[in-house]
């Protein structure tokens, strides 16, 4: 299958600004880039789409430029948002840029011996000498802002309550000179990104034309969502972040676990590299054994392993084997902390490790009304800690039941947990 088909079948190209691009995708070897603004510290799981597909041009034989902002980054950009971004301040962009330079580093190929290793490039590097009367003298004439107001992203805003400011209403100046840089300096082609960029991508085409008096290409990826329309990745307001100190393999195993059956084809297309066989294999298990979930195991292992690697991935497993008995043992505060994040906790005195009476424990836990409450579940083997079952009505407590340095897990019944911490 030609390159261009197969980012087709796998639902990656939304919209193309020239036709011929298909034959250039198939036949020859474009240098092109996709860029990143350093909002946060760190990228996102909707950013690892187009990261993805980054990393599918290049295995293509294409070259990417890894472009983060940090110029555009210290204005925002309004597209498919409702409202002004805060700006950033320096400290913070600074160790956003580090932040996500890194990240970007793990993914596409930075081996020079090869052709088309990736550049990572900073759009401040050509923005930060250019002052505001060379910007209107060079750059501002070239826009007709009849043009500008016409872009998606600005209108919805203007009709909006809170408007547009001067300095988001020029962010597509910004990003679409950055391609005339690229063109000029790296011979750059073409831009990719989401559907949501499009107005900025194509001014960015139509200046390199303009100044540089070069053929550009741009084209966009869907923006992708969850089965109710919000964006993929942040779930009821909290984002799903690349960064393992941000968001733990176990937190991002689950949120992909339980993606709904409907969009688990589409994701599976568009974040792994399974071939298109092996996706429709699991596909027909979808719709014959929905309940073993195999697309979705598959879709959380693939795309845990790309981002934290085998480690990360073994314990993302171990971690949601805790939930189906296994012991625990051998975790750290930290990763109790994430993966027992929605379950009650409380913090009791370290004493109670020096023979303290495990039932008087238990009474302090939301898990029990009184101690009797507490005896009585242990009477009928209703307790463990750490998913070890709990016998003794009159058991002391040690160091030896802690499951990390200060804490340790109780289970009433099936589904009931508590978290104790001992300070």
């Amino acid at each position: 299958m030609k390159f261009y088909d197969e980012l087709k079948a796998r639902g990656i190209i939304e919209a193309m600004s020239h036709d011929e691009l298909e034959e250039k995708l198939n036949n020859e070897s474009l240098s092109f880039y996709c860029g990143y603004d350093p909002s946060a510290k760190s990228l996102q799981l909707g950013n690892l789409f187009t990261i993805v597909t980054c990393m599918r041009f290049q295995n293509a034989g294409h070259k990417p430029y890894m472009l983060v902002g940090g110029a555009t980054g210290m204005i925002g950009d309004p597209s498919g948002k409702s409202e002004e971004r805060n700006l950033l301040d320096e400290d913070t962009l600074k160790s956003n840029i580090e932040g996500i330079t890194k990240q970007l580093g793990q993914f596409v190929s930075f081996d020079t011996s090869k052709s088309n290793a990736a550049v990572m490039v900073n759009n401040h590097d050509w923005w930060g000498g250019i002052g505001f009367l060379e910007f209107l003298r060079t750059i501002g004439k070239r826009f007709r802002v009849s043009e500008m107001l016409a872009k998606d992203s600005v209108k919805s805003r203007i009709q909006s309550e809170s408007g547009i400011s001067l300095t988001e209403f020029s962010y597509q100046i910004l990003q679409a000179y950055d391609f005339v840089c690229l063109n000029k300096q790296h011979n750059v082609k073409l831009q990719i990104g989401g559907s949501d960029q499009w107005g900025n991508m194509t001014a960015g085409t139509d200046l390199v034309r303009k100044m540089n008096g070069e053929q550009a290409f741009c084209f966009t990826m869907p923006l992708i969502t969850d089965q109710n329309g919000n964006k993929f990745g942040k779930s009821a307001g909290n984002a799903i972040f690349l960064d393992g100190e941000m968001t733990s393999p176990y937190k991002m195993y689950q949120f992909l676990l339980n993606v709904d059956d409907a969009i688990v084809d589409g994701l599976l297309k568009r974040y792994t590299f399974l071939t298109l066989d092996e996706i429709a294999t699991l596909e027909d298990k979808t719709k014959t054994e929905p309940h073993l979930r195999v697309a979705q195991k598959t879709l959380a292992s693939e795309v845990v392993k790309l981002v934290h690697g085998e480690e990360g991935l073994a314990s993302a497993l171990r971690a949601t084997s805790f939930f189906f008995g296994e012991k625990i043992e051998n975790v750290t505060d930290k990763e109790i902390s994430s993966i027992f994040e929605d379950v009650p906790s409380v913090t009791l005195s370290k004493d109670f490790l020096n023979e303290g009476e495990f039932l008087e424990a238990l009474a302090q836990t939301p898990l029990f009304k009184s101690k009797g409450e507490a005896r009585r579940s242990v009477e009928q083997n209703g307790i463990s800690i750490n998913n070890v079952k709990v016998t003794a009505v009159d058991k002391k407590l040690s160091k030896d039941d802690l499951a990390s340095e200060t804490a340790l897990l109780v289970k009433k019944g099936k589904k009931n947990y508590c978290v104790i911490k001992f300070e």
